[in-house]
């Protein structure tokens, strides 16, 4: 993906990883972009000045003025920037972002700007896992800023361990992925998505649940974050994943937690899309002990969970709330049913009479239905078929 005219701060503390920012600097020029490089003076024991002057053909900066006096005017270069990186990033930087500690010119240059910023911070694993430096980048990350977060493996102390500095693809991703989301057409929208099934005890070892893989939710909270969407993601039992910094994972078990989870979200989202197989009913009596087998056929009592999707459609204000039905007769009828019934926005239809389609596959087979329209679609991947009611979605925003 091009970077071409884009405007990049590169700021590098003083840690043993700053050798790396030259790989960095060489793939952002490049992909096309201009690249301003800020040095601390402790990252000049690391990194040569000259080395990086040349890569990114660009004067580095150190210090408020040159040898020859010459005022670097940090404002003018923090205003530059289409966004800027802090790389690595160590503790003490850090501490000084959060707390807005403005001693040297790379940290007037950061409090001047106004652009995106990314932080891939790099330390030994002690450091690393210190309860200042945790709160240090929750603080950051309250700022707006982005973490890269270091990684695991072999540091410089000869300790292995989390710390070290991400590699530099993952970086370089960060920054296409940051300087390419205002092009997305989902960029500032909030989806909220639930996925797989729920689990409702019946004793501490026993469940009533279903075969729900969850696969189709996490493909469409894939799809929506990859247009540029924020996602909340709400998972019941799952082994799904999904690695995106625009996705936040809440894993529940019950239809319950779910329903609690959701209402934590939903006020504040612009698209729901409720793809979680969601028990209807829960046992009325759950045994705290294990029930053993006796002689005595079992009776369960079932009482009806709360009903998260109707609760959206009452609640609902402007959210464009998503449902899914899935059917095994009377398909279209029970759908536009549910549709109107909960004060759907649009319904997604799967049949389990179509070969492929619904739990345990990797394909689906669905019909989309509008108070006002339809459209069927073929069996696709569910990877596919999340791209097609992404699709269908940005036309109605």
């Amino acid at each position: 993906m091009s970077l071409q005219g884009k405007k990049i701060i590169l700021g590098i503390s003083g840690g043993i990883a700053a050798y790396k920012m030259n790989y960095i600097v060489r793939d952002l020029v490049k992909s096309g972009a201009e690249v301003k490089i800020v040095l601390t003076k402790s990252a000049l024991d690391f990194v040569a000045p000259l080395t990086l002057s040349t890569l990114s053909r660009n004067k580095v900066y150190t210090d408020f003025s040159d040898e020859n006096k010459t005022w670097n005017n940090h404002v003018e270069l923090a205003l530059w920037a289409d966004l800027m990186l802090m790389a690595p990033c160590t503790a003490n930087t850090l501490a000084k972002i959060a707390n807005g500690i403005c001693d040297n010119f790379l940290m007037a240059v950061y409090m001047s700007g106004k652009c995106p910023v990314i932080i891939a911070p790099a330390m030994d694993l002690d450091m690393y896992k210190h309860p200042a430096v945790t709160r240090n980048l929750e603080i950051a990350e309250s700022f707006g800023h982005s973490i890269v977060p270091a990684e695991y493996g072999e540091l410089a102390s000869g300790l292995i361990g989390q710390g070290r500095l991400a590699e530099t693809d993952t970086i370089f991703s960060a920054i296409e992925n940051h300087l390419t989301e205002t092009e997305k057409p989902l960029t500032g929208k909030k989806f909220l998505i639930t996925a797989g099934p729920t689990y409702e005890n019946i004793d501490p070892v026993r469940f009533i649940g279903n075969h729900s893989s969850g696969k189709m939710g996490f493909d469409l909270a894939k799809e929506a974050a990859k247009r540029g969407a924020k996602v909340i993601l709400i998972s019941g039992p799952s082994t799904q994943t999904a690695d995106s910094k625009n996705i936040t994972i809440h894993r529940v078990t019950s239809a319950q937690e779910m329903f609690d989870e959701v209402f934590k979200y939903y006020e504040n989202t612009d698209v729901a899309i409720m793809s979680a197989a969601v028990a209807d009913y829960t046992p009325k009596l759950k045994a705290t002990e294990k029930i053993k087998k006796n002689d005595h056929e079992l009776t369960i009592e079932l009482v009806k969970n709360k009903d998260i999707l109707r609760t959206m459609g009452e609640k609902k204000t402007t959210q464009f709330l998503v449902g899914f039905a899935l059917e095994t007769q009377n398909e279209e009828e029970n759908a536009k049913g549910k549709l109107v019934k909960k004060n759907l926005d649009m319904i997604i239809l799967n049949s389990l009479r179509d070969e492929g389609a619904g739990f345990a596959h990797s394909t689906n087979k669905i019909k989309l239905f509008t108070p006002t329209e339809e459209q069927n679609f073929g069996l696709k991947s569910k990877e596919e078929v999340a791209k097609d009611i992404l699709d269908f979605i940005q036309q109605k925003l």
